[in-house]
């Protein structure tokens, strides 16, 4: 099948990664059928060798000098290196090879490389950032001042744009190794070890001599032929075969889209697929949009949006009342996890300390489990965060598509640090993951061809949407004395806004993203958008003019802009006058006052809570209550008065007068 895909003038192409299974293969030549055990035997065969030449190569050439050439993309000669890592380091003369005695294709050496190349080019940042921060080293190392950060930021490319959390991360780094070491170090290379390679096999790198992709007859499946060994130290070429595996497409994947070959790795026991796959999409302008979806960060509220309409005289009005994703519950798991990892993990480091790496040692086993427990959890927390920023990055999109918005700005927050609101709330700060949601967000806005843009986040809390005032922040709206940070009011008596803090964020980060749209800039290789400066007139320019001034009013926008109308119904009565329901033996005959059911048998799961102060009163020995004692509440005990006609009634006892459920007929009134 053909690699190129056909385009029309609208449209653009995307590239997109779809997970998968091998569960079997076929041996081409033998017909042989490999269990899922078998194949996965013979693919961690090939990934390990290709693993061991790889680790080999990126250790001989782990220094500052090899990185430089390979980053300045020419070779000795001048001549451009290739784009391809394996290209580019088979034209330096970086070879590598497998072990003695052992035979693989050229194909396999070519994965080696690659993986090699891509490590080894990505080091090259690291390398300048720890460079500039040894060079412009600070007098305090825990607090520059302004003209340290100006020397710093001036010593490395693009310094102004880098987030200042990215450099004093890596100065706690460098500051950790002097305080090991007693020395500072030299560069990167010795502040790092050289990573380790993973097990994996970029069939990428190959071509059909090792491996091919095809679809099938059979819509949603396809067929990848690859050679794999069938033993762990091949000897000849003998020892290489065609294994044929059937590969099942998500549906994800268009019917359309063109297939790559995709790249192996064992996973618990499996060989997992992820493959690339090329689709046509809607083309995502930078500019000329009139509907925009603004986007806010929260802490228990994750996300805050809403749409903004640019009109055509160049007000901006907002299109409802923004909608929020709230993950308190998934949050909170998240924290739980976290703090059993540390738990765990405090744990394992004391057993470590006192086993001294000892194998024989009794804390030998207990070490281990641990081991495996914190692998555990790791992959709960990892599983979790994956679902949490699938699920927000899709409600996002979802949001912009029903409003009919064009993009998505959403705020820059590389730069944000959390600090000075406590351990509690900068740990839960630091662990949200920001970064995964934004990436999930392009990934599913391409689809739409819905832009992604990040703007700058100064301000978009701090001032009015409408007027750009300064707001006063409070606790709550009930409480407009008490300081706090959740709701925003105007002091501006003509403007008059108060609201939500991060409804109040998603207006100003819409309105600046449609004033600044016109300064929308590819950013990297991955050619993200991004605003990557505020200017003074436009952001002027950046207010929420109410839909009553401009006199557009959306009848379909239900949201209140006023005090809720007076109903005049009659109210309930406080005694239900039906009479109950007769019932002589069980719970039958009771009637709550409340939503519990009558033929309740065990108390309400508040009865099983630990609650300190009893509902009613400790009863007497006749009556002996079910619920109430534990906590449940008043409502499971609450008996009504049995009826009239239930029982025949006795006569009054002489004297009496009046019954408190009957009176003599025979007296008169």
């Amino acid at each position: 099948m053909g690699r190129k895909l056909p385009l029309a003038k609208s449209q653009a192409p995307r590239t997109a990664c779809a997970p998968g299974l091998l569960r079997t293969g076929v041996v081409e030549k033998s017909g042989e059928v490999l269990a899922p055990a078998a194949l996965t035997e013979r693919v961690s065969w090939a990934a390990d060798l290709v693993s061991g030449m790889a680790t080999a190569l990126l250790a001989e050439h782990w220094n500052d000098v090899d990185v430089d050439v390979l980053a300045s993309g020419q070779d000795a000669g001048g001549r451009s290196l290739p784009s391809h890592a394996w290209m580019a380091l088979r034209r330096l003369g970086w070879t590598t090879g497998p072990p003695h005695g052992v035979r693989v294709n050229d194909r396999i050496v070519r994965m080696a490389q690659e993986q090699s190349g891509r490590t080894l080019r990505s080091a090259k940042w690291r390398a300048d950032l720890i460079a500039a921060v040894l060079r412009t080293w600070p007098g305090d190392p825990g607090k520059r001042t302004a003209q340290e950060w100006d020397a710093m930021r001036a010593a490395v490319a693009d310094g102004q744009l880098l987030p200042s959390n990215v450099v004093k991360s890596r100065t706690r780094q460098i500051t950790t190794f002097a305080r090991k070491n007693h020395r500072m170090p030299v560069d990167v290379f010795e502040l790092e070890p050289p990573p380790r390679m993973a097990r994996t096999l970029l069939l990428s790198a190959c071509d059909g001599q090792q491996a091919t992709i095809e679809r099938t007859d059979s819509p949603g499946h396809a067929i990848l032929r690859l050679q794999l060994p069938t033993r762990p130290d091949p000897s000849s070429h003998r020892d290489w075969v065609w294994v044929a595996c059937p590969v099942l497409l998500p549906p994800t994947v268009p019917d359309s889209a063109v297939l790559h070959l995709p790249t192996l790795r064992i996973h618990q026991g499996r060989v997992r697929v992820d493959l690339a796959y090329t689709h046509a999409v809607p083309k995502a302008a930078r500019s000329g949009h009139t509907i925009a979806l603004g986007v806010d960060w929260g802490l228990n509220t994750l996300l805050s949006a809403g749409a903004a309409r640019l009109c055509d005289d160049g007000r901006i009005t907002a299109l409802g009342a923004g909608a929020q994703f709230r993950a308190a519950g998934v949050l909170a798991k998240q924290h739980r996890l976290r703090r059993l990892s540390e738990h765990l993990h405090a744990k394992a480091d004391r057993y470590r300390q006192l086993a001294c790496g000892d194998e024989t040692h009794p804390l030998a086993a207990k070490l281990a489990a641990l081991s495996h427990e914190i692998g555990q959890v790791s992959s709960r927390r990892s599983n979790l965060n994956s679902a949490l920023s699938w699920a927000a990055a899709r409600w996002a999109v979802d949001q912009a598509v029903a409003a009919g918005a064009s993009v998505i700005y959403i705020e820059d927050l590389r730069s944000m640090e959390a600090s000075g609101m406590g351990r509690t709330m900068n740990t839960r700060f630091s662990q949200q993951v920001r970064g995964q949601i934004v990436d999930r967000l392009r990934h599913l806005a391409a689809e739409a061809g819905i832009a992604v843009v990040t703007v700058p986040a100064r301000g978009t809390s701090r001032r009015c949407p409408q007027c750009l005032t300064p707001l006063r922040h409070r606790k709550a709206p009930d409480r407009p004395t008490v300081a706090g940070w959740k709701w925003a009011v105007c002091p501006d008596f003509e403007c008059g806004w108060q609201g939500d803090r991060d409804q109040g964020a998603w207006r100003r980060i819409a309105a600046r993203g449609l004033t600044h749209q016109a300064r929308t800039v590819l950013v990297g290789s991955r050619r993200t958008m991004a605003i990557r400066s505020v200017v003074d007139s436009l952001d002027v320019r950046a207010v929420i003019t109410p839909a009553t001034a401009t006199g557009q009013i959306n009848r379909n926008d239900r949201s209140k802009t006023g005090p809720t109308r007076r109903r005049t119904t009659r109210p309930a009565p406080r005694r239900r006058r039906a009479p109950s329901p007769t019932g002589l033996t069980g719970p039958a005959g009771q009637r709550p006052e409340g939503h519990a059911h009558t033929d309740r048998i065990r108390p309400l799961r508040a009865a099983h809570r630990n609650q300190d102060v009893n509902a009613i009163s400790t009863p007497a020995l006749s009556h002996r209550p079910r619920g109430a004692a534990l906590g449940a509440g008043f409502h499971l005990h609450a008996h009504a008065t049995p009826p009239k006609w239930a029982d025949p009634v006795p006569d009054d006892p002489p004297g009496r007068g009046f019954s408190m459920l009957t009176r003599d007929a025979s007296r008169p009134l």
